[in-house]
Parts: structure tokens; C-alpha cells; sequence
């Protein structure tokens, strides 16, 4: 599982691709980046379009999914010939419909200086080695989920689902600990932690314990279990 991100004017808790851009480097769909820093400029962008403040969204990737469901995924490891002959597809492409049926397309990013040389390879301006040796190392990454079949393999992440993400990853490290050091059963480690006071303050929201290292986390309880473990 990935964490991956969408910067926009708004919080993104269900995806819909009528809406989504229509002439992206890959063609229609909803883009999504694993660099979070990247979709933090985006959001504070397209935020400014609207004159408010920019959100970033974020969302579980799941590539199991798309291997379970056979999704025609297509991928791009830097700004190659078969890039650039894609990207210009895409932007040349003026009609309504995709021009390719991939499900999801991974790749760099075509940036406002990219895309600008994009532009002038389209109109003849400058030639494809011009292109080519003109780029310099600029990491950057995007996803495009293009097909509703897709949207299967990503799950936003809203506030309570990041508490609970939290929650999870924390008490399976904290009770896999238990039964190492105390040599106690899955069983009991269960119910040493979910009985106790520090589950308790985990839980609360307001608290922000779900967001601490394990670790802490695992101090805490043994600390109020003293003698009883």
C-alpha cells in the first residue's frame, strides 16, 4: 500500500471523472503524485485560481488491486522517447475521447519549463534531440487514474480513516512486541492492550496519540501495566 497525493481547491472524498482534466501529459483521469511536496504546489496553484486556501488529498494506493483486476497499467521511468511521443499524444489530442486505453499511466511530470519545450517540439520549434538534452534531472511523479475501473486500486484517506490507519498500524506493532518480550499469546496481547488506558487515550482523537511512533506508544502501556505483564 502507497500513500499518494491530489492537490486542488477542495477535499477530494469521492472521485469522479467527469470532472477530471481533459488534456493531461496522460490523457484524461484523475492525477495523483507520491511526492506530497509536489501536490502542495499544485493545491496552493489551483487554490489561488479560486482565491482560497489549497488542499491536498491524500489517498491509499493499493497495486495489488490493479494486478487482481488486470488493470492495463503503463509506465514511464524518466523522461524518455516513448514519454514524450505519449505526452504529445495526449496534448494533441482534442476530442472528448482517450486516445489510449490504459487504465492507469506512471511517469514524471511535464513542469511549466517542461511543458514549454513540450509545446515548442509539437510546433516544429526545436527537434527531439534538442528536446532530449535540454532536460535535466527534476524528480517528479504522476499518476493517472484514467478508467472508473481504477479508482478501485485508490481510497482517499479522510480525517476518521487516517485515525484509524493510525490506530491499526500501532496496535499490531505494540501487541507483535508484547508476545516478543513477554512471550504472552496473540490472544493475551490483545487483551493486555485493548483493556487498557493507553488504548483508551490512543483512541481519542483529540489526543493525537494515533500520530506518535509505536514505540512511545509501547512505553506507555508497559509503564501503566507495571507488574501485571
Amino acid at each position: 500500500m502507497t500513500t499518494v497525493y491530489h492537490g486542488s481547491y477542495t477535499p477530494i472524498e469521492r472521485v469522479d471523472l467527469v470532472y477530471s482534466e481533459k488534456s493531461g501529459d496522460f490523457g484524461r483521469g484523475f492525477y495523483v503524485t507520491s511526492l506530497r511536496e509536489q501536490a502542495e504546489i499544485w493545491a496552493t496553484r489551483i487554490g489561488g485560481y479560486r482565491h482560497v486556501e489549497g488542499v491536498v488529498t491524500e489517498f491509499e494506493y493499493e497495486e495489488y488491486t490493479t494486478r487482481e483486476m488486470k488493470m492495463e497499467v503503463l509506465r514511464f521511468d524518466g523522461y524518455t522517447d516513448e514519454w514524450l511521443d505519449f505526452v504529445v499524444l495526449n496534448r494533441n489530442n482534442k476530442s472528448d475521447e482517450q486516445v489510449h486505453d490504459y487504465d492507469i499511466v506512471e511517469g514524471p511530470v511535464a513542469d511549466d519549463r517542461v511543458s514549454t519545450r513540450v509545446d515548442e517540439f509539437i510546433a516544429g520549434a526545436i527537434s527531439r534531440e534538442q528536446f532530449m538534452s535540454d532536460l535535466v534531472y527534476n524528480p517528479s511523479h504522476q499518476m493517472c487514474f484514467c478508467t472508473v475501473l481504477s479508482l478501485e486500486a485508490i481510497t482517499p484517506i479522510l480525517p476518521k480513516r487516517r485515525i484509524e490507519i493510525g490506530m491499526y498500524r500501532i496496535g499490531d506493532e505494540v501487541m507483535q512486541e508484547l508476545m516478543r518480550e513477554y512471550g504472552v499469546s496473540e490472544m493475551e496481547a490483545t487483551d493486555l492492550y485493548h483493556t487498557s488506558a493507553t488504548y483508551a487515550a490512543v483512541s481519542d482523537e483529540s489526543t493525537g496519540l494515533y500520530q506518535k511512533p509505536w514505540r512511545e506508544i509501547y512505553e506507555m502501556l508497559i509503564s501503566e501495566l507495571g507488574n501485571d505483564v
